[in-house]
């Protein structure tokens, strides 16, 4: 169970699409976390419409019925494809982070993936802002009573909080492979299983032989 944290900050200028603000008043406490029955059914059927929403306005040759193009800015079969072959490729590729985040965000634990985003920003974070980028990371997802605690063993969580006392750009690092695992080795296959993959994927294809 994974309570709002008052003293925790928004994080900003993450990179991704999925950081969501910890303001304490935009979490109304428990509320915030715990969906009742009825939203939790509700939700799947909403978030796909949503997806391929974001998908048709992401991808627009996909709704015109243009051919694929060439241009670096349009989506191909081939990229997606490629998506499956390690969890690596997928997330070096823009769009494979964000329709990833959007699969885990179905699943209740996009907080890995936004960790896991905001690990790879820190470690590009000039050495005076660290100190202030590390509480922030650290008071977002690794903390206790974190908003968005991320799934660490409480040596890990423990260690990482007396590195950031003294912060260098290493010191989410064994954080970071514990979810960057966990994504592997659970999220991973099953949205090379899902809907938003699979149908990304045919529509491209079938797209292409036009």
């Amino acid at each position: 169970m994974r309570a709002a944290d008052t003293s925790t900050s928004r994080l900003e200028k993450m990179p991704g699409m999925f950081f969501s603000s910890a303001n304490p008043k935009e979490l109304k406490g428990a509320g915030h976390l715990l969906l009742d029955d009825k939203t939790q059914k509700k939700r799947p059927k909403t978030f796909g419409m949503d997806v391929k929403a974001y998908l048709r306005s992401m991808i627009p040759h996909l709704e015109s019925g243009m051919k694929s193009s060439k241009s670096k800015d349009i989506l191909s079969a081939d990229e997606v494809m490629q998506w499956s072959q390690s969890l690596k490729k997928l997330l070096a590729n823009q769009t494979g982070q964000d329709v990833f985040g959007n699969f885990l965000k179905s699943e209740f634990s996009e907080e890995n993936i936004e960790f896991w985003l905001a690990c790879e920003d820190y470690k590009k974070t000039e050495s005076d802002l660290l100190h202030c980028k590390a509480e922030k990371i650290y008071r977002a997802f690794v903390h206790a009573d974190a908003a968005k605690q991320v799934n660490i063993d409480f040596r890990t969580r423990e260690s990482t909080a007396k590195k950031i006392k003294a912060p260098t750009p290493t010191c989410f690092d064994e954080a970071q492979k514990i979810i960057y695992t966990l994504m592997e080795k659970d999220s991973y296959p099953r949205f090379l299983k899902s809907n938003i993959y699979l149908n990304l994927l045919n529509d491209l294809q079938a797209n292409s032989l036009k």
